[in-house]
């Protein structure tokens, strides 16, 4: 197959991280060899579900849900959302310890997400509501719910928002393990041979790479899936998320993966049929 005759679709979310991410990509910046790129924006649940009936050749998924997709798709070792000992927040209406917050049912982004498994890790079993992500903060405020477990730039705007932190997983894994927590990948289909898993990722690669080295343009570029958000916040969310360990998971970061899976294994929220140690990072030279 000549591979200029397919336009390669990414399937990621609407958010300042990935926009950034994708930004040469999208725009042409860097050199593809051919090889073009169709995106398609979706929430990270959405994908999540797109990627086990492998929909795209290649996808942002949740760390979480790679387990029920290992099967078609290869991770990358590159676009890693890791928190560095920050993360997903549970946040309530008012001041309420994490006792109580457990008793109250949580807004969550979605149960194939990595936040929910984190919450799962710290807290067990708890009952939640799935809400789509960029409503949980809102609704919580409100009093919709008390309790509400959000991602993205809402990590940074809570407080100026009327809401309370309860508990930042991010700090919880990190304080357990040492490790950051892993929270979504890029993942790219099997079936398409793993020549052309290469090249895709180090399209990929190349594109986080341009980003981090011409960060205005992208900045600007990614600024539109903010949701109002000014442009030190952006910045702000952008660096969390998008840096050298995006660029290369390491040795820890594929750690805190493998460690990750095998914790949601052990409380039965991954499938321990999958073999972890196993897993193919594409582009690690492992």
């Amino acid at each position: 197959m000549n591979t200029a005759e397919k336009p390669f679709r990414v399937g990621h979310s609407p958010d300042p991280d990935d926009a950034f991410m994708f930004h040469a990509m999208t725009t042409g910046a860097i050199n593809t060899e051919g090889r073009e790129y169709e995106h398609v924006l979706l929430d990270i649940e959405t994908l999540n579900k797109h990627a086990m009936d492998g929909t795209y050749e290649i996808s942002a998924v949740s760390i979480h849900s790679f387990p029920e997709i290992a099967e078609k798709y290869h991770l990358m070792n590159c676009g890693a959302s890791m928190g560095e000992g920050y993360g997903p927040m549970v946040i309530s209406n008012r001041e309420m310890t994490e006792e109580e917050a457990k008793t109250k049912v949580i807004a969550i982004p979605g149960l194939g997400t990595s936040a929910y498994l984190s919450l799962l890790l710290a807290w067990g079993e708890v009952e939640v509501e799935v809400v789509p992500f960029d409503e949980i903060l809102p609704k919580v405020a409100s009093g919709e719910y008390d309790a509400g477990l959000i991602i993205h730039e809402g990590q940074l705007t809570w407080e100026s928002e009327g809401v309370k932190l309860v508990l930042d997983l991010g700090i919880w894994w990190n304080e357990k393990t040492g490790l950051p927590l892993p929270l979504g990948g890029n993942v790219v289909r099997k079936d398409l041979g793993m020549e052309l898993c290469e090249s895709l990722t180090n399209d990929v690669k190349n594109s986080i790479i341009h980003s981090l080295e011409h960060p205005d343009e992208a900045l600007s570029f990614a600024k539109k899936w903010g949701r109002g958000i000014d442009d030190d916040t952006n910045k702000e969310f952008v660096g969390m998320y998008v840096n050298n360990r995006t660029i290369d998971y390491g040795k820890d970061g594929r750690d805190a993966i493998r460690l990750f899976l095998k914790e949601g294994q052990r409380i039965g929220m991954v499938d321990k049929k999958l073999i972890v140690d196993d897993i193919k990072f594409i582009g690690s030279g492992e």
